[in-house]
């Protein structure tokens, strides 16, 4: 079957789309934006790559046409299919059809951490020999590929809240049908499709209505939003993790790389990683109570997750140049850039640490964060915004209330510039942005060299 997918360069899209392959279709696919990582993979997988949207693409017809969330009414190709009547479905209906029937699926869902959580817990699976399938927003480095079938019953996935497709504006992760769901935290994000809080509550509340009574659900203690989602209905048993919860941790060291895990208040192994940062840890935790769900005993999780490596663009060192370091990282929240920012300056004491971020999310871009935004850069020393062209609020006001020194710059090379001014060696530079920013990373590199 020939399979032609729009918007196949996005986490999820491509996923699916090695999926599809794996599944023996031929399968095709186009893009506005064609960057790595997502192109390499699916290049390196011999899936073949269009830039742009031209009809010519859809001609001949392919059997089925899979259309991602990014996707509007308008769009030529879409246009073009609707017009010719060609058979489509979203990226999370194909999935869960033909993927997902039948599995015990693990679900990841929650504003923060997906990808990272559940790339621990399909390593933590195979660690234990139980060969998952899995679907992964990111590329798991531990993997080497962001989606594979899976031989096994067992199949995990990072279940967005993101809607499905312009013809279908339920979330994503409602279709998925899990056995195991890990709720990780919920907070206000996608101003362009959410109007608040509680319109996404409802939606976490419709993917708890679908966990069957012999499943489980994970939370942590300390979210009031996950709280309320409970309070609405819940049908399966419940394990929390966090403080007063049935998981809990003991810090041994403050940047979250080494750690005690109790279970019940007994004491299970400790876990020490190349990770940092709070957030870490409660995903560590959420994962662990997710594989004993699935019969992968604690210790045996924990010694997986101290050989875990982390997922590309997680605060993944991309270089160091005369002694300057250079991160690549996607948080694109106020929340994740905190946490982050935290766990890195724990790691690191008193080095320099230079912030830059392009808020380019669709909430970024509508201004829905941008009030979290002076708070959530305390931990560096100084941050460089990125103002894109098509911004719609004034950046500079927003920088203006930051604690620390912060610019805005228009142009990658005004935001290079400013780091061979400022950088020395010891300091460590985290680039901020959920897109390919420009290739700013390698263009960094290079003018240090």
């Amino acid at each position: 079957m020939h399979i032609h997918i729009l918007g196949i360069c996005g986490t999820f899209m491509g996923s699916m789309a090695v999926l599809a392959k794996e599944l023996g279709h031929h399968v095709t696919g186009s893009d506005a934006n064609v960057y790595p990582p997502m192109s390499t993979q699916l290049e390196a997988q011999g899936i073949e790559l269009t830039q742009g949207y031209d009809p010519a693409q859809l001609d001949p017809a392919p059997d089925l046409v899979v259309i991602g969330n990014a996707m509007s009414r308008g769009n030529p190709a879409v246009e073009y299919v609707l017009n010719k009547g060609l058979p489509y479905v979203s990226g999370p209906q194909w999935l869960a059809d033909h993927v997902l029937q039948g599995r015990w699926v693990l679900a990841v869902a929650g504003t923060h951490g997906k990808t990272t959580t559940s790339s621990m817990l399909a390593w933590v699976l195979e660690h234990a020999g139980m060969s998952p399938g899995f679907l992964i927003g990111g590329v798991p480095q531990n993997f080497s590929v962001s989606a594979r079938l899976g031989d096994t019953p067992f199949f995990v996935i990072e279940a967005d809240e993101y809607d499905s497709a312009f013809f279908d504006k339920r979330s994503k992760f409602v279709h998925y049908r899990p056995r195991t769901a890990i709720l990780n935290n919920l907070e206000y994000d996608h101003a362009d499709i959410f109007p608040d809080l509680p319109a996404i509550e409802r939606q976490f509340h419709h993917l708890v209505r679908t966990i069957p009574s012999e499943g489980l659900v994970i939370h942590p203690t300390t979210e009031p939003a996950l709280l309320r989602v409970i309070e609405m209905g819940c049908w399966t048993p419940v394990q929390t993790t966090g403080a007063g919860g049935q998981w809990q941790v003991k810090l041994l060291s403050e940047d979250g790389s080494k750690f005690e895990v109790m279970f019940e208040g007994v004491a299970h192994g400790v876990v020490e990683w190349d990770m940092t940062g709070q957030h870490n840890v409660a995903n560590a935790l959420a994962t662990l109570a997710a594989a004993r769900h699935v019969g992968v005993v604690p210790s045996m999780g924990i010694a997986a997750l101290s050989a875990f490596k982390s997922v590309k663009r997680r605060m993944e060192k991309v270089a160091e140049v005369r002694g300057i370091t250079i991160y690549d990282d996607f948080a694109h929240h106020p929340t994740a850039i905190a946490t982050t920012l935290d766990g890195l300056r724990k790691r690191i004491g008193d080095a320099p640490l230079i912030a830059i971020i392009e808020p380019r999310s669709n909430s970024m871009k509508l201004g829905a964060h941008r009030d979290g935004l002076p708070e959530s850069v305390v931990d560096a020393d100084q941050v460089i915004w990125y103002a894109p062209a098509n911004l719609g609020w004034d950046l500079g006001a927003t920088a203006a209330l930051c604690s620390v020194p912060s610019i805005v710059s228009d142009s990658l090379e005004g935001i290079i510039e400013r780091v061979k001014s400022q950088a020395q060696p010891g300091t460590h530079v985290v680039i901020m942005s959920n897109g390919g920013f420009g290739g700013l990373h390698g263009k960094l590199a290079e003018a240090l060299q």
